[in-house]
């Protein structure tokens, strides 16, 4: 699973400055409610990525150890007892697969099983918003749950942990970005490539024209390392006329 290495790359590029780390801890999770919990405005601390402010959120997947070696949680910015008010927002993951056994679509479906783990992890008074379409991650964080002490460390372990429930899952890193300095565009930018690809994906499974001239993804296929191959390697019945 080599299709997001280069924006794997990409992403650590546009990572920079003081960083703090916490290695995972099965014990160190937040408590999860196992539903949404609905955080009303009155009632909330600061909302992470609210509107006028940076937000981006993806998943990347590798099976290069290099690139992800390791389950821990990254923070870049203030903690969420240090954050005030409103502010930027990036959660970005980094995930290490193993190989995965099937056919094309059934390798597809397990990428798409572990991503939307993420909608099944409720921590309590942390109220998350995804909007796909725009490629943003809101959160609205409650008083009580600052006061409890509620911590990107410990969110950040519910999340590796509910993305290691799934054996295909050997390294889990995710990374929070709060820090008013760093590019949010770039990073909404290369939530939308990572978004192509996987797009670009699901058009090979149901079968792309062989005949690259005529193809709208081609810009795509030419861009990602091993696109390519896997179109043509999928029972393409023409030859390639790159």
């Amino acid at each position: 699973m080599e299709l997001y290495n280069h924006l794997i790359s990409d992403t650590k590029a546009l990572l920079k400055g003081e960083v703090k780390k916490w290695s995972f801890s099965e014990g160190g999770k937040w408590h999860d409610l196992g539903a949404s919990e609905l955080v009303l405005q009155k009632d909330a601390a600061f909302e992470l990525g609210a509107k006028g402010f940076g937000s981006a959120n993806y998943v990347l997947f590798t099976s290069n150890p290099e690139l992800v070696n390791e389950d821990a949680v990254y923070l870049y910015g203030r903690d969420l007892g240090e954050i005030k008010g409103d502010c930027d927002f990036a959660r970005i993951v980094l995930l290490r697969v193993g190989v995965l056994d099937g056919d094309d679509e059934t390798v597809y479906r397990t990428l798409k099983d572990i991503e939307f783990s993420k909608y099944h992890i409720y921590p309590e008074g942390y109220m998350v918003r995804i909007s796909p379409e725009s490629y943003r991650e809101q959160v609205r964080v409650s008083k009580n749950a600052v006061r409890k002490g509620i911590s990107f460390r410990s969110v950040g372990a519910s999340y590796i942990a509910g993305y290691k429930k799934n054996p295909n899952v050997l390294a889990a890193t995710v990374i929070f970005i709060t820090d008013p300095s760093f590019d949010y565009e770039a990073m909404k930018e290369t939530a939308k490539k990572t978004n192509a690809v996987t797009g670009t994906l699901t058009h090979i499974l149901e079968g792309l024209p062989t005949d690259c001239s005529v193809c709208a993804l081609k810009d795509i296929c030419e861009e990602v390392e091993g696109m390519k191959e896997l179109h043509f390697g999928i029972g393409a019945k023409g030859t390639d006329k790159h």
